[in-house]
This record gives C-alpha cells, structure tokens and sequence, in this order.
C-alpha cells in the first residue's frame, strides 16, 4: 500500500512540474498564448 500510494505521489508531481509548456524569460516568467496573461514562476 505505502508503495502504491509513493507512486501516485510522484505521478501527480510530475504532471504538476510539466503543466504547461513554454520557455520562461530571465525572471521566470512568460505570457500565456490562450489567456494573453503575464506570470512568473
């Protein structure tokens, strides 16, 4: 059970690590293409 419950741990912060594509300027940050919004990470 631990085991199963580690991998879906790590299957949910893999998908959260790697939501979106896109490359980032040199503050973190970038522009959204469908929303036309501004955000840093």
């Amino acid at each position: 059970m631990k085991y199963a419950l580690t991998i879906a741990c790590l299957l949910f912060s893999i998908g959260t690590a790697v939501a979106h594509s896109g490359g980032t300027d040199a503050s973190g940050c970038h522009h959204n293409t469908s929303t036309g919004d501004y955000h840093c990470h």
